[in-house]
C-alpha cells in the first residue's frame, strides 16, 4: 500500500474491501475533515445524516451481500456532489444563487444513482460560482473557495470546491460539472485529473434540461488517473438522449500521431514553463515511438474565436430563460448574472443562430486536424491559478468577464462547443510548487486513447499530491 499523501479512491475503496477501514468511519473521517478545513471554502452544505446511513448500509451490506460488496468499484468512499448539475437526493442545489432556497430533500439523477451503484457515499456539496458563470468558486453567498495548495489563490471554477476538497484530501473523488473548462481548469489548478468526457458519453437525465445545449459534460475530479478511468466506466453509456449513445473505441495500438500545440498566439500568450510542460509531454510520447506533428496556433485561432462566442451567447439565453420559466426575480442575482440574463433577453434569434453555425464550423475545423493527428497535447491554464477575486461578479461587463476566462484558459471551451473529449493533469511544478498542467484532446469516442496516454504521461510522477486523504489508513 502506497504512502497516505499519494493514495487515490480505488486504493481507498481497496483498503475498506480488505476490511482495514469500515465504510461509517471512512465518513466520519471525510466529516471530520470538512470541519477541520472550514476554511478553505471547498463545501457549502452538509447532510451528515445521509452519508453516515449510506455508509452505514454498505458496512451491512459486507456480511450480507459480500460479493455485491466487492463488485462495487468505490465500495463505501466518501464524496460530495457540485452545487450544481444532475441532482443528488439530500443533497438540495442552489446553484451558489440567492434565487434559490436550500429545502426539500433534492431529486435524483442517473448519474446520481450510478454514483452509489459504485458504492460512492454523498455527504454534501461543494462549492461553485452562482450558476457556474467564473473560472473561479466565489460566489456572493459564500463559501469563498480557496485553493489548498495556496490559499490566496483561486482552487479554479466552477467545479472549485469540488477540486479543493479533492486536493485537500477532504474526499478521493468528487462529482464535477464541465460547460467551458469547469472540470478541467480546477483540475489543472489543484494538481488533479479531470476528464470532460465525449457528448452525450455520461448519462445528464432526467430534470437537468437540454445540459447547455449539449456543451455540458458530468463526471468527477480525481486524484489518478486509474480513478478517473473507473468512474468513467461505471458511469458511462445508456443516457437515454437527446444524444445517441456514443460508442467507445478501444485504446490505439502501436505508432500515434501526436500533434504538439504548445503556442496560443499572442493576445493569449501562456507562461514559458507551462509552454515548457506541454511540450516535454509531447517529447515523452514521441520518445516512445508516436511521432510529433508539430501545430500552429493559426490551425485552431479561429475554431477558439467561435467557441468562446458560443458559449458565452449559450450560457446567456440558458439562463434568461431559466429565470423567465421558473418566474424568479432576478435582482436577488449578482451583479454579473443579472448582466447575463439581460444579455440573453436582449440576443437576438439570428445573433445565437449565427455563434451556433460558428460552433458547428468550429467542430469541422478540428475533425480536419484529427484526419492528420490521433490526439492534440496543448495548454490547459494561461498562468499559475490567479488570486482571490481575479473573476469579480459584482460588474455588468459582461465581455471583459468572458475575456478574463478566455485569457486565463484559452482552449478551455474548443472541447465543449466541439463535443470533443479532452482531459488535464499535472506534468510537473513551477518554482512557486504549483501544478504545470497539460490537456490532452482526441476525436469523439476516444476517451480510452486520452486515458491511456494520461496514463503513461503519469507513470513519470512529476506531481506528488500533498494532503493525504481522510481515514487512509496508515
Amino acid at each position: 500500500m502506497s504512502s497516505p499523501s499519494f493514495a487515490d479512491a480505488t486504493e481507498l475503496a481497496g483498503a475498506i474491501k480488505a476490511g482495514k477501514l469500515a465504510c461509517v468511519d471512512a465518513m466520519r473521517a471525510a466529516l471530520a475533515a470538512c470541519v477541520k478545513q472550514d476554511e478553505l471554502g471547498a463545501i457549502t452544505y452538509l447532510n451528515p445524516e445521509a452519508g453516515l446511513a449510506a455508509a452505514r448500509a454498505l458496512d451491512q451490506e459486507t456480511s450480507a451481500y459480500p460479493e455485491r460488496f466487492a463488485e462495487r468499484a468505490f465500495a463505501g468512499v466518501p464524496t460530495v456532489a457540485k452545487d450544481l448539475g444532475g441532482p443528488f437526493p439530500g443533497l438540495p442545489v442552489t446553484a451558489g444563487s440567492r434565487l434559490f432556497i436550500r429545502t426539500g430533500n433534492g431529486v435524483d439523477s442517473d448519474l446520481a444513482g450510478r454514483f452509489r451503484d459504485a458504492g460512492l457515499c454523498a455527504f454534501g456539496l461543494s462549492t461553485s460560482p452562482e450558476f457556474g458563470f467564473s473560472l473561479a468558486s466565489e460566489p456572493a453567498i459564500g463559501p469563498i473557495c480557496r485553493n489548498p495548495l495556496d490559499p490566496m489563490r483561486t482552487a479554479g471554477g466552477s467545479s472549485g470546491g469540488a477540486a479543493a476538497a479533492v486536493a485537500a484530501g477532504i474526499v478521493a473523488i468528487a462529482h464535477a460539472t464541465d460547460a467551458g473548462g469547469s472540470i478541467r481548469v480546477p483540475a489543472a489548478c489543484c494538481g488533479l485529473i479531470g476528464l470532460k468526457p465525449t457528448r452525450g458519453a455520461v448519462p445528464a437525465g432526467p430534470s437537468f434540461g437540454n445540459h447547455l445545449g449539449g456543451i455540458a459534460s458530468e463526471l468527477a475530479l480525481t486524484r489518478s488517473v486509474r480513478d478517473t478511468a473507473r468512474i468513467f466506466d461505471v458511469v458511462r453509456g445508456r443516457t437515454r438522449g437527446p444524444f445517441a449513445d456514443i460508442a467507445q473505441f478501444p485504446a490505439k495500438i502501436g505508432k500515434l500521431r501526436i500533434g504538439l500545440l504548445a503556442d496560443t498566439g499572442q493576445h493569449y500568450a501562456i507562461e514559458p514553463d507551462r509552454a515548457e510542460a506541454v511540450d516535454a509531454a509531447a517529447r515523452l510520447l514521441e520518445g516512445q515511438g508516436h511521432e510529433l506533428i508539430s501545430l500552429r496556433w493559426g490551425d485552431v485561432e479561429r475554431a477558439v474565436e467561435a467557441s468562446a462566442l458560443a458559449f458565452g451567447d449559450i450560457i446567456s439565453v440558458n439562463i434568461a430563460s431559466l429565470i423567465d420559466d421558473l418566474d424568479l426575480d432576478m435582482r436577488a442575482a449578482e451583479t454579473m448574472t443579472q448582466a447575463f440574463i439581460t444579455r440573453g433577453r436582449a440576443m437576438p434569434a439570428t445573433a445565437l443562430w449565427s455563434s451556433l453555425n460558428g460552433a458547428v464550423r468550429a467542430s469541422r475545423s478540428l475533425w480536419e486536424i484529427f484526419d492528420t493527428a490521433d490526439v492534440i497535447v496543448m495548454p490547459m491554464l494561461a498562468s499559475a491559478p490567479p488570486l482571490i477575486g481575479s473573476f469579480p461578479t459584482d460588474h455588468s461587463d459582461t465581455e471583459l468577464h468572458l475575456e478574463r476566462m478566455t485569457t486565463f484558459a484559452p482552449l478551455a471551451s474548443l472541447a465543449n462547443i466541439s463535443g470533443f473529449p479532452a482531459i488535464t493533469l499535472p506534468f510537473g511544478e513551477d518554482a512557486e510548487g504549483l501544478p504545470l498542467p497539460v490537456q490532452l484532446m482526441a476525436p469523439m469516442g476516444e476517451d480510452n486513447l486520452l486515458l491511456q496516454l494520461a496514463s503513461v504521461l503519469e507513470a513519470e510522477q512529476r506531481w506528488q499530491h500533498r494532503s493525504p486523504i481522510a481515514g487512509f489508513p496508515t
